[in-house]
């Protein structure tokens, strides 16, 4: 699945990773896919707890180069 955006957050912590995720999602128009990178290990919980209490829907959710890579859309 291709996204139609990305951001790296790569050495933000915790709450800036679900903040920016949340903010990115706010300019994206329904059924639009967000994949995320992050560093932080809070991510692994937070931003798939963040998009199921939004309503959003996590397609993927894995360790990636030290990190981890959320691929998101928005409902």
């Amino acid at each position: 699945m291709t996204p139609d955006a990305d951001i790296d957050l790569s050495g933000l912590r915790c709450p800036l990773p679900v903040l920016r995720t949340k903010k990115a999602l706010a300019d994206m128009t329904p059924g639009q896919r967000l994949r995320v990178f992050s560093t932080d290990p809070e991510s692994q919980n937070d931003i798939p707890a963040f998009v199921k209490m939004a309503g959003h829907a996590l397609l993927q959710n894995q360790n990636h180069n030290n990190g981890f890579v959320f691929l998101i859309q928005k409902k």
